[in-house]
């Protein structure tokens, strides 16, 4: 039976701040929604309003969150 996304997502453990800090120079929404301890579809919500509390830069119609707003905003939490 296929496991649906929400229980994929909760079946991945949630990074720690040096696992984020160790991870590239950017990473995908999905990635970022992971460590910052949302969905997805919640990070990629507030991108679109231009409300994410991370920098994201756009390539396309893909878009990307620099590790480097991810470990501010952690450290800071």
């Amino acid at each position: 039976m296929p496991r649906s996304q929400a229980d994929t997502e909760k079946a991945q453990p949630r990074p720690t701040l040096d696992d984020v800090k160790s991870w590239p120079a950017t990473v995908n929404v999905p990635q970022a929604a992971l460590a910052l301890g949302c969905s997805p579809r919640q990070l990629y919500y507030l991108i679109e309003r231009g409300e994410a509390p991370v920098k994201t830069l756009p390539f396309g119609r893909r878009c990307v969150v620099t590790t480097h707003s991810l470990v501010t905003l952690l450290e800071s939490a």
